[in-house]
């Protein structure tokens, strides 16, 4: 639906035009021009913040143009009802938005073309296409950003200059604005026609695609991380991506939506993003041996047809959710879990998956995830409640966030001896549910407000030097990785962007650099004691992790990470299965405290904090750390690159068996020949 502010803009705008008409038929000019200024202000920021309401006003036939043309419309019946009517400047009126209407089919038209000849049939970053195909300078942003929204507001200069001339000014500035309108839009039609000549727009298709291959062939990549998702999915790629960095194997990525390549993170891999499954089958893959796969999607087809490499799901993450033993899993040559709980799912949901094809890699990811340290003496401890969001569905076993959250936290920031509270509700917290949102909001509102009191308490004295300091860097830090981003945002569009998109290591060294220095700044820029609500990207989920001495949270990805940790954590039966069932349906909460929707059983997890050596679960944890998530030694990114080279070398095998059973097929004519059977 949009913020309450762009509600507001919208209801601005629509009841703007019936005030139009009303201002018109008064007649009054000023009152019409006001309005008219509100309407077109509430219209610029809807489409700055790229509100959803747009569209909906598009989809109910209130669209831009419609908007546009009946404001103008309106102002030429607030010309007749000043009996202005007989007048040249009004049919020069009348004339201009006939004309200026004439030129949006030319300039919509140039638009397209423009956009359509420039369109690659693949996205690439880090490939060098440069020395391949010749790909000409996009046209500049000026002329193709938010192309219709621009065209049409061309016609300020003849509204303001016909008000202007209705207000009793000369009609010299009537008909100077229709001047000033007509020659803007002409000219700028005229200045995109010289972007569809062959020297201005990328090699066809078949061409690019020839270039890619070639690169490939030079390349010669081994391992594959393939892709396909919806935009909200980015992040299931992007957590493999620093992975990928690592293997001892060349390795690519292939994402099948370009809007996921728009939301990849920073990565020194080369990227291909190639949606039409034609052209993808056209790629030169030959050299890759192996194929990781981290969703289940309709897509992977596309790439699991391909028999000389071998496919393996390695998923997005490691939880007792029916996702983890997808039957759909059955497809590829090997499915790699964290540790021997995933090996057990499999087992247990018995949906197809042979034994032997399962391989234990643990979690690369997790790699920055510290282990428990004893918190310096006389710190108040932290404890992070990041609980998951509400689900497609409305199980009560979601979430926390509804029936417990606020019991959660009013028990946490109301402890004695003090923690601090850190709140990292879920991203798609309140997308699906009204109730959820609701209960994020009331949980931030009780942290923000237990803040200020705790810093009202003379126990809590800050160190305001410190602080201003942490600051001061923070803002250092800031500064430079905004000059950065601009340095590396092109003003392109996806031909140029793929052209230019070879990684810049220093820069991307620099960026990984000064990431660690933010973050170390932002936990310096306020008291260790004060209670937080943390949302967006940065701090990351794992920074604090890193933080705190404990967490609280729901049967999700989250828990089995933080179990690499060592602490201790809680998770929440709010679905009321009771300690022992809900410890029998999910491994990742046997070695935790289990609390119900009344946040009863968070003083042990307290206890726990406080005392470790009073921690009666710590044996337990880290039992089930290893059984989640593998063993300590070796690392998990030394197994993950074991399992890529030993499943490498059974697709050279393959491949090589397959080259020899043709050939002593073509040696042996009797093996091909086709024998008669006698008749009867």
């Amino acid at each position: 639906m949009g913020s309450a502010a762009e509600l507001a803009a919208a209801a601005l705008m629509m009841l703007g035009y019936p005030c139009l008409m009303l201002t018109a038929l008064l007649p009054s000019v000023p009152a019409f021009a006001a309005v008219a200024a509100v309407t077109y202000l509430a219209d610029l920021y809807l489409h700055r913040r790229h509100s959803y309401l747009i569209e909906l006003l598009t989809k109910v036939r209130a669209g831009l143009s419609i908007r546009f043309l009946v404001r103008e419309l309106l102002l030429v019946l607030l010309l007749a009802r000043l009996d202005l009517s007989e007048a040249a400047a009004f049919y020069a009126a009348i004339a201009c938005f006939t004309v200026f209407f004439g030129l949006q089919a030319p300039h919509g038209a140039l638009v397209t073309l423009i956009g359509k000849r420039r369109s690659m049939p693949v996205q690439t970053r880090n490939v060098d296409l440069v020395s391949r195909v010749r790909i000409p300078d996009a046209p500049p942003r000026l002329l193709l950003r938010n192309a219709g929204e621009k065209v049409l507001h061309l016609d300020l200069p003849a509204v303001v200059g016909l008000l202007v001339w209705a207000g009793g000014g000369p009609a010299a500035a009537a008909f100077a604005g229709v001047g000033v309108t007509l020659g803007l839009g002409l000219l700028y039609v005229l200045a995109l026609v010289p972007y569809l000549r062959a020297k201005r727009v990328p090699p066809r298709a078949d061409k690019v695609l020839s270039a890619v291959s070639a690169w490939l062939r030079e390349y010669r990549p081994e391992t594959v991380l393939y892709f396909s998702g919806s935009a909200d999915s980015a992040y299931q790629v992007n957590m493999w991506l620093e992975t990928m960095e690592q293997l001892d194997s060349r390795p690519l990525v292939l994402l099948r939506e370009h809007f996921i390549l728009e939301k990849l993170a920073p990565t020194t891999v080369p990227v291909i993003s190639v949606p039409g499954g034609v052209h993808l089958m056209n790629l030169d893959l030959s050299t890759v041996r192996v194929a990781l796969y981290a969703a289940n999607v309709g897509k992977n087809i596309h790439l699991l047809r391909v028999p000389t490499m071998k496919h393996v799901f390695i998923g997005h993450g490691d939880s007792d959710k029916l996702a983890s033993v997808n039957p759909f899993s059955k497809v590829y040559d090997e499915v790699w879990t964290a540790g021997r709980a995933g090996r057990d799912r499999y087992a247990v949901a018995d949906v197809g998956i042979r034994d032997e094809d399962i391989v234990e890699v643990g979690r690369p990811q997790l790699a920055p995830i510290q282990p428990r340290r004893e918190a310096p003496a006389g710190r108040v401890p932290t404890v992070l409640y990041a609980p998951t969001w509400e689900g497609w569905d409305d199980n009560p076993g979601n979430t926390s966030l509804i029936l417990a959250g606020e019991n959660i936290v009013k028990r946490l920031v109301a402890a004695d001896p003090p923690v601090r509270v850190l709140y990292k509700p879920h991203p798609f917290t309140g997308t699906r549910s009204a109730r959820a949102g609701a209960a994020h909001r009331r949980i931030e509102a009780l942290v923000k407000k237990a803040a200020a009191e705790r810093a009202m308490d003379p126990r809590f004295t800050p160190d305001t030097a410190a602080q201003a300091a942490a600051k001061a860097e923070l803002a250092r830090v800031e500064q430079r990785l905004a000059e950065l981003a601009r340095t590396f945002e092109g003003g392109g569009d996806e031909a140029e962007t793929a052209r230019d998109g070879l990684v810049d290591y220093r820069r991307h060294a620099e960026v990984a650099r000064l990431r660690a220095e933010w973050n170390d700044a932002y936990w310096r820029s306020f008291p260790e004691w004060e209670h937080r609500v943390i949302t967006g990207a940065e701090p990351r989920l794992y920074d604090c992790f890193n933080v705190s001495e404990a967490m609280v949270s729901d049967i999700s990805s989250v828990v089995s990470d933080y179990i690499a940790s060592g602490k201790p954590y809680a998770v929440t039966d709010s679905a009321g299965l009771g300690a022992e069932e809900f410890k029998r349906q999910n491994t990742a909460v046997r070695a935790a405290v289990i609390l119900d929707n009344g946040a009863a059983g968070l003083d042990a997890l307290l206890s726990a904090v406080r005392d470790p050596a009073a921690d009666p679960l710590a044996g337990g944890r880290k039992e089930l750390k290893e059984y989640l998530l593998g063993p300590d030694e070796p690392t998990s990114v030394e197994r993950f690159n074991a399992a890529v080279a030993d499943l490498a070398l059974k697709s050279e095998a393959r491949n090589a068996g397959q080259t020899a059973r043709i050939a002593a097929t073509t040696d042996d004519p009797g093996l091909t020949s086709t024998k008669e059977v006698p008749a009867g």
